[in-house]
């Protein structure tokens, strides 16, 4: 079996379903999968929405401890979905950002084990979504890049130094450098990267609970972790919020289709 994930047997159907996600929850775990493979399961605001909402069900679900997240298709995540960009302003693009970024704290801050099984295309938002997770494994042809600085945005950044070293993340992100499953793997971004057929046990093993309590777990997470919320969005709105921003993305999405 390929490192895609069908949406799970009883998914939810809407508003999830409707928003490009789908919802399961079994022996513990929150399966959490992106369904919008003709689009490369890019992040759209209904999206992001519906996984926002997703986690904060689980996270006030008793007996829920994992949330999974992975993606129907030959990708994991494309990224931003670019789809509507001529319809939008740049106010429209900066909520957007905003709210992205609020989804990735959420994963950061989750008093649950956050998991993603990543494979194909794993770029920009959908690799910061990666580095959100605390438990990270990635198809053996997936691919990571992160080119949000192209257009100058900085999101997720912070994170990214987390798993990878500072100075390596600042080269990946100023560099566009496109990471194959193992090097991301041999510099922190993921922890294992899976042959083909081993993805459905490692998905499996989410299903046993730590033997810490729950509450210990989450008052560990809280510790372990830096809360920098405050200095994350305030670094994302002010690149967002220079003049043009629509204009950035728009040449940057005619650049990457010349090469």
């Amino acid at each position: 079996m390929s490192a895609s994930a069908r949406p799970p047997e009883g998914s939810a159907t809407l508003p999830e379903a409707a928003s490009g996600l789908h919802v399961a929850h079994e022996d513990g775990v929150a399966r959490l999968t992106l369904d919008r493979p003709q689009l490369g399961n890019a992040l759209s605001a209904e999206l992001v929405e519906a996984l926002l909402a997703a986690l904060a069900q689980a996270e006030a679900t008793a007996g829920i401890h994992t949330v999974l997240l992975r993606g129907n298709g030959r990708h994991f995540c494309t990224g931003f979905d670019l789809s509507t960009l001529d319809a939008q302003s740049d106010g429209d693009l900066l909520h957007r950002f905003v709210r992205v970024e609020t989804l990735l704290a959420a994963l950061w801050h989750s008093p649950l084990r956050t998991a993603v099984l990543a494979q194909g295309r794993t770029w920009g938002a959908g690799a910061d979504l990666v580095a959100a997770c605390e438990s990270r494994a990635a198809a053996a042809r997936a691919s990571f890049r992160f080119p949000g600085a192209r257009f100058g945005l900085v999101l997720g950044t912070r994170r990214l130094a987390e798993r990878i070293g500072a100075d390596r993340a600042r080269r990946w992100v100023l560099d566009g450098h496109e990471a194959p499953a193992a090097e991301a793997c041999a510099a922190g971004l993921v922890e294992s990267v899976l042959a083909e057929g081993d993805e459905d046990g490692w998905c499996a093993a989410l299903r046993e609970s730590s033997a810490v309590a729950p509450a210990t777990a989450a008052r560990l997470r809280m510790a372990t972790r830096l809360d920098a919320r405050d200095h994350d969005l305030a670094a994302l709105v002010r690149s967002a919020a220079d003049p043009g921003l629509r204009e950035r993305i728009r040449a940057y999405v005619a650049q990457n289709k010349k090469s």
